[in-house]
């Protein structure tokens, strides 16, 4: 359970990193980074920053490891920040939630493709056990009509 000063602490240390990284870190190897969270340890000695890196994974294993070479120089910055007995110990890690997003959409998009491209297909067996009672007059391109008429139906009736 996160505290409300590790919580502090963890948004304080966001902010210093993401400011650090598009201002003072030279490193050409750091770029296109995105500091997405911040996770600290309860006892408030180790940080995990989560980070997106725009590029192909060449890109993205440099930027973190040109941050991991910078965290001393990052880790300074957020002493300066943090009022704290120790300085979070900063660690680095590759946000993959973009990737993921990207992915589904892209499974979704090929089920989407294929579930509209299989009616066409059997469209005669699919629509002739739906029309005796729902839809007299369908089409073969019902998929995308069912969902409209099922509430219009109802509104019609009322």
């Amino acid at each position: 359970m996160s505290t409300r000063r590790q919580l502090k602490a963890a948004e304080a240390i966001r902010e210093v990193v993401a400011t650090s990284v598009l201002t003072d870190i030279r490193d050409p190897r750091v770029r296109d980074v995105t500091v997405i969270s911040v996770d600290v340890s309860p006892d408030m000695r180790e940080a995990k920053v989560s980070v997106s890196v725009m590029g192909d994974d060449a890109q993205k294993d440099l930027s973190i490891r040109g941050l991991q070479n910078s965290a001393g120089f990052l880790q300074s910055k957020i002493a300066n920040r943090l009022d704290t007995r120790y300085t979070p110990r900063l660690t680095f890690e590759l946000n993959r939630g973009q990737e993921n997003a990207l992915a589904v959409h892209e499974i979704l998009a090929r089920l989407k493709a294929e579930k509209e491209g299989s009616p066409e297909g059997e469209g005669g067996g699919v629509s002739t056990s739906h029309s005796t009672e729902d839809e007299p007059t369908a089409s073969t391109d019902d998929t995308d009509a069912l969902p409209p008429k099922s509430t219009d139906e109802p509104s019609a009736e009322l």
